[in-house]
């Protein structure tokens, strides 16, 4: 077995073995059978859930069927056939609410977007293109890579396509101009993350239909956040450069293109049309030309015309990246339907009101709600998906919001950033382990978990600043929609 596989194993047992003691202690603790209410039954599921994710169980038909389960024992009538219990009925219209939701139709066409992008080539042609056009800067292929994981992210929002892609295009060639492992694997990791939060981000689809805020406003409010990130990355990249120049020796001049005629025509033709894509599809959704749905279904045209611009439209890749966008869209669906059904069980056995009234008992101020919560998001960042993490674990925080005094708005920005950070955090740091599976032999997942961790500390330094000054994500939505 390969160190990769083992690190994940322990970690991962670890995990499991935590979560299992602690819903152990839980049980142990609980009161005799005559005492057992339903909100102990909500807990017991909660805890449930978990293990279950841990251990590898499907997600999605796990939540059905604890919800259906739990559902059944708290309420089934003796007198009533057992499909006819008003579970079933719950789990029908969950079902039915989930596709009637207007702005999940946007979901599957990002995703179709993604996918061609990714499988066209049109990312190969824009890192060279920004390679040639930053030669004369310091770190020019890391600054480079970081440029090309923003755009790409902005074009996909596909993670581990990201983190892999980039993996598998840049890695060798930056390890062959003599860069130091740790940043070389660092940039393409973080940059890779940045998906997560620059639009047209799927998370905050998600986060919005969860939380009933309008995706159009999230979108703005994302775009200084993200870009404020990819500076700092640029900015770190930059510095250390300069102060270590070994870790990122200078392209010599017999190797640099110097024909600014010649640069310029390699933009022209890689970067600026994925530019003009990305920046139409969020152009029209920011400015009411378009809802997220109609943009999005430009933006799976474009890409597929851009794609055949560049003759790389075939038969094969649209099947791949059709049988791809179907096979995720139905995880991401069925994620909803089972979260809805879930957390309805959850909520009418009493879990909700038992939480939240243990985080008032604990008398926080918002900032200390803030911080509980957005610790608890973190450390379920490391075992679990970020789409289980919003759709099952970010809807018990939601309904206390206004208790605090907390925009929807800004918590869902926070929360984004936050599993950015997840992602960048060892041991279970998800970009570290797509990276690993792409990377020469001679990479080890030590140098990438440590070429991660200032990404990380910019990552935190980001988090404290959007706390400190709201406005850095909430500006743009305010002066636009207030």
């Amino acid at each position: 077995m390969s160190y990769f596989k083992v690190i994940r194993f322990d970690a991962k047992t670890i995990g499991f073995s935590i979560v299992g003691l602690v819903v152990l202690a839980y049980i142990l603790f609980l009161p005799p059978p005559s005492q057992i209410t339903h909100p102990h039954l909500a807990m017991v599921m909660l805890g449930m859930i978990i293990c279950s994710i841990i251990f590898g169980f499907p997600i999605a038909f796990t939540l059905i069927g604890l919800g259906m389960l739990f559902g059944f024992v708290a309420f089934g009538k003796p007198g009533i056939p057992f499909l006819e219990n008003p579970v079933f009925a719950t789990m029908v219209n969950r079902t039915y609410g989930v596709m009637t939701l207007d702005v999940i139709i946007a979901v599957p066409l990002f995703i179709f977007m993604g996918y061609i992008v990714e499988r066209s080539g049109i990312i190969d042609r824009l890192f060279k293109s920004l390679q040639v056009a930053m030669s004369g800067v310091p770190g020019a292929l890391a600054v480079a890579t970081i440029l090309t994981c923003a755009m790409f992210a902005a074009a996909t929002g596909i993670i581990g396509a990201v983190v892999t892609l980039m993996g598998l295009l840049v890695l060798p060639p930056m390890l062959k101009a003599g860069y130091n492992v740790r940043l070389s694997a660092g940039s393409i990791a973080a940059g890779g993350c940045l998906g997560i939060l620059i639009p047209p981000s799927v998370l905050l689809i998600l986060y919005g239909s969860q939380a009933g805020v309008s995706v159009v406003q999230l979108y703005m409010g994302a775009i200084i956040p993200g870009l404020m990130l990819a500076g700092m990355y640029i900015g770190y990249v930059v510095i250390r450069v300069l102060i270590r120049p070994s870790d990122a020796p200078v392209l010599p001049m017999s190797e640099r293109v110097t024909s600014y005629k010649k640069i310029l025509g390699m933009l022209v033709t890689s970067f600026f049309p994925l530019a003009v894509l990305v920046g139409s599809v969020l152009g029209s959704i920011l400015f009411g030309i378009a809802t997220p749905t109609e943009a999005a279904a430009v933006g799976a045209l474009g890409a597929a015309l851009l794609a055949a611009a560049y003759k790389r439209l075939d038969f094969t890749r649209i099947k791949e990246s059709v049988f791809l966008t179907s096979r995720t869209t139905a995880m991401v669906i069925w994620l909803l339907v089972g979260s809805q059904v879930f957390s309805s069980t959850f909520a009418i056995l009493g879990g909700q009101n038992l939480l939240e009234t243990w985080v008032y008992s604990m008398d926080l101020s918002p900032a200390g709600f803030l911080f509980i919560s957005q610790l608890l998001i973190f450390l379920l960042g490391w075992p679990l998906d970020w789409t289980v993490i919003i759709i099952i674990f970010v809807p018990i925080f939601l309904p206390m919001l206004p208790n605090f005094g907390i925009d929807p708005l800004f918590f869902g920005l926070l929360t984004a950033i936050n599993l950015q950070t997840a992602f960048l955090s060892p041991p279970m740091a998800m970009s570290a382990y797509y990276l690993k599976g792409v990377a020469p032999p001679q990479v080890q997942l030590t140098d990438i978990f440590m070429g991660m961790i200032p990404f990380m500390m910019l990552q935190i330094t980001a988090m404290v600043l959007l706390v400190l000054f709201p406005a850095i994500g909430l500006w743009l939505p305010h002066m636009f929609y207030q």
